[in-house]
Formats: C-alpha cells, structure tokens, sequence
C-alpha cells in the first residue's frame, strides 16, 4: 500500500464496538415489529441512513450503512453490516465502525469501497468533528479517511486514517461522502463539498497508490445557487443500448427548492446525463432528473457488480412529518437493490435486480378484471409482505383514477397506489393514512408511454413500506405506508368510471433472514 497516514485514536475501538452492539440488542429486545421489514435490509434496532460500501468480495454481497445505535433518531454515525452470498438472504454481521480517532470524534460518516489491484479492500469514508466554539465558527470540520478490510467476510476493518485534509479557507464545512473507482489506471475520488461561496459542487481527487491523493478540479458545480451541498455522490459510465458510453453524475442536492411535481421532499436525490473525459469537468447533456419521485428516497449509492451491472440502494428517509417506527425501536430501512441501465429513450430505467424474484414462495394469478365506476374489488384480505404485477389497459378504462388501495384497515385508513388520468402520471397517495405523514407523490409518463394503451406496475409491499416501479423501471416511488392493527387488505379501485386491467398476479414473499 505505500506510506499508510498516521492515525490519532481516542478511544479504544473494540470497545466502542462492543457498546454500539449493546446499544442496538437493547432496542431490539423490545422493539415491536408491527411495520419492521421482512425483506428489507434494516437494523436490529436504532436509526440507520445512508447505504455505505457497496461491494462485492470473495464470494459475498456486502452492505454496510450509517447507524447511530442509542437512539432511533440521528445520531452519532456509526457504520452497521450485513451481507449476503446470493443478494436474497442477508446475516447480520457486527458493527463495523464506531468513532474512535480524533478526526472522526463526532461521527463515521458515509462512504464507498473500492478493491485495489492487490485484491485488497478499502473503504474510504468522511470523519466527522463539531467545532462550533469562540475560536472556530465553521460548526464541523470533514475529512476523508481510509480503512481496509482485514479478513475474507470484511468483517473487521483496520483504520489507516486521513487521506484528504478539508482545505477550510475553500469550504463551508461541508466536505464528504467520498466515491472512489478507477479509470485509465488512475483512481480517482470525487465526494461533495459546500464551498466557500456556498455552492454545491463536486470535486475531484487523483491517486496512483490509492492513499496519497492530489486535487485536480471541481468536478461539477450545481447551476442553482440555492443548492448549497450536494451529499452522497456518485459518478459512473453507463452504454447504452447502441454501445455509446454515457457518463452519470448523482448526488442528493441539500437547498433545492420545490416546483410543480418537482423537489417536493426536503432534499432531493437525482443524477443528470453527460460526457466526461478525464482531465476535465463533467459535462451535463440533460436536466435534473429524480432518481425516486416517492416521499421516502435520499442518499443512493451504487456500485459495480463482478457481471458489469451497476447496482443501487437508496435509503428510505423519514425526512417530513413524524416517523412512528421511531416509537417501536427502530427507525429507517434501505430499498430493495435495483440495476441502473440506460434505454433507448435516453434516460435511465432503474429496475429491481433479477434475484430479488428468488423471495417468491407462492403465486396466484387473478387474469384480467374490469371494475365498474366507483367499484371496488378485495384481492388480498391480509398481505403483510406481497409483490404484484399488474397491467392497466388505459385504452378499455374511463375512470378518472385506478389502481390498488394498500395496507387498508378496518379504520377505513390506506394508502392509494393510482394511474390518475388528469395528471398523466402514477401517484402514491396518502391522503387517508391513519399514521405519518400524508400528501401525495407523482411520477412523469412519457408521451410514448401513454400512447402505448397499458401501463406496467410493480409493487412491492412490506410490512410498512411501499416501492413502486412503472414501467419497468422508467420511473420508481418509494414511500412508507403505516397500516393500523388487524388484516391489510388490498383493493382493486376504479374512481368516476370503468376500470380495465390486462393482467393481476400476487406472489408472496419470503423473508431475507434480518428479522
């Protein structure tokens, strides 16, 4: 590895392993499991956030992810894991990092991994300081650090310390989330930074050895001058379907203001379309666009896979509103993984990844059905983990809204799952939630898409979520949906006219073993 910085422990980090798993078995003794996930990945117990390095190491999946262990609210970071050897179902494995050195005093803050050319791997991540006092009025000081894994399962990780300082005269404290690869044997970093000005912008690092790193430029700086940060980056190539090779920038943009369907959560995560060549800056070819139009998205990462897929998890924030899982000891869950490609209509179709067809443990097949106006029809009388394949012919319909009420209890309280004809669009809609926050999200159909007659959903509902992928991932919602007590029925619904649907299977799933 060359010249390993110098590292400045505190505190015994055995130790502070051992107090974070006590923290977190105590929450998950008594936490109750009303809408804690059953195919999900979540901690025991306590807040998580944002995934963290993503990869894939003699012969597991790994996952690891922001954890504050002694709270279900956020706190001070620490990184959490699980992995898998077949992305269906997942173990536990222990708390892989708690604060322990100077830098990092308040907070292991998020990161990537990255294996170098010696088949070691490293994750770099940011470490967190508050220094609001007289002297120093920056309220946090950020610098990028590196670990590597020290056994076959990365189970125990070695800290080597900082590898990138924050230059403090050019930033506005906000300075992480580092995202490392390589390309054209160089390796490269780029993480988020609030400048001096108050800009999101990018920047980007080079290396040779992977520990001593070097500016170069900023990477990208976002063109809205309200956007202040741009947290969890990412940057990576994709080819399309005619073997051009598209580069995609990602970040979650901390100050964007909200405007029609758009930017309606409190941060906003999405990526943009463009060329980069090394040795310059990205050049965007297209707007902003949503990686996730639910309620309940930030904070996405992806990585390459051994076969060339670049997969994605996202965190399923409780940004808005109150968060009652937070009452149950636990708070916060990941999406399911999802494969990132780039269609033929330019954009980028995010689906879930093949294996996740692995948790079906039984099918039912309902055909087509056709609903008269303002009919309801109950297809499940208790789904507590479910998927659902269902294809709305528009063209046979004339209702003004249809789609599936889910997780709807004897309260009268659900959550609206609908194509609306006036919108245009695909809307989660939790207008009748007995619990959480309410309001609705949209996603955007094409024109070519509604020319098409039909509309192709992919539900999947868990105990208190709910993702929805239209058209095989051209657009995806994410929300949290907390049903009350007694059966969860889901209902096919027709609004203010006829209702046709082509196709209605229903599988059960399995769990992934995190229970």
């Amino acid at each position: 590895m060359g010249l390993v910085p110098t590292t400045t422990p505190i505190l015994d980090h055995d130790a502070e392993l051992t107090k974070a798993e006590a923290g977190v078995a105590q929450f998950a003794a008594s936490r109750n499991d009303r809408w804690y996930p059953k195919f999900h990945i979540a901690s025991d117990g306590g807040w998580i956030n944002d995934p963290n390095g993503l990869c894939y190491y003699r012969g597991r999946w790994h996952v690891f992810y922001q954890l504050h262990p002694f709270g279900t609210q956020w706190g001070q970071c620490h990184w959490g894991h699980v992995s898998s050897a077949d992305m269906v179902t997942w173990r536990r494995e222990p708390i892989a990092m708690a604060p322990s050195l100077e830098e990092e005093k308040d907070g292991v803050y998020s990161g990537s991994a990255a294996i170098g050319d010696d088949g070691t791997l490293r994750f770099y991540y940011t470490g967190h300081r508050n220094l609001a006092d007289a002297i120093d009025p920056k309220r946090s000081l950020e610098v990028q650090l590196l670990a590597t894994a020290q056994d076959d399962d990365a189970i125990r990780l070695a800290k080597h310390g900082m590898v990138v300082d924050c230059p403090r005269d050019e930033v506005n404290s906000d300075f992480r989330d580092p995202k490392v690869w390589k390309t054209g044997g160089i390796w490269y970093m780029t993480f988020g930074v609030s400048s001096a000005h108050k800009r999101g912008q990018m920047w980007l690092y080079t290396s040779h050895d992977m520990v001593e790193w070097s500016f170069e430029r900023v990477l990208f700086e976002h063109p809205d001058p309200d956007v202040f940060m741009l947290e969890c980056p990412d940057f990576f190539p994709v080819t399309g379907p005619d073997g051009e090779e598209k580069w995609v920038i990602g970040f979650s943009a901390m100050g964007s203001k909200p405007h029609g369907f758009m930017n309606r959560n409190a941060s906003n995560a999405g990526y943009m379309i463009g060329s980069w060549t090394p040795g310059e800056a990205f050049r965007p070819e297209s707007e902003f666009r949503l990686w996730d139009c639910g309620h309940n998205f930030y904070a996405p990462q992806s990585f390459t896979a051994p076969d060339g897929r670049q997969i994605m998890y996202g965190w399923m924030s409780p940004f808005a509103g109150s968060a009652p899982m937070q009452e149950d000891g636990w708070c916060g869950q990941l999406t399911l993984p999802r494969e990132i490609t780039l269609g033929a209509d330019g954009d980028l179709h995010t689906s879930p990844v093949k294996e996740v067809s692995a948790l079906r443990a039984g099918s039912s097949d309902l055909g087509a059905i056709e609903l008269q106006a303002n009919e309801e029809h109950i297809i499940a009388d208790d789904a507590e983990a479910v998927e659902i394949e269902l294809t709305l012919n528009l063209a046979r319909s004339t209702a003004e809204r249809m789609g599936l009420k889910i997780h709807a209890t004897s309260d009268g309280s659900y959550t609206y799952v609908a194509y609306d004809d006036q919108l245009g669009r695909v809307v989660i809609d939790r207008q009748a939630a007995a619990r959480g926050d309410r309001g609705y999200r949209a996603a955007p159909l094409s024109d070519e898409e509604l020319s098409k007659g039909v509309i192709d959903l992919r539900l999947f509902i868990d105990r208190g979520s709910i993702e929805v992928y239209v058209n095989d991932g051209r657009q995806v919602l994410s929300s949290y949906s907390y049903p009350s007590d007694g059966p969860r029925a889901i209902k096919l619904t027709s609004e203010s006219g006829v209702a046709h649907t082509d196709a209605l299977r229903i599988h059960r799933l399995k769990s992934i073993g995190l229970e």
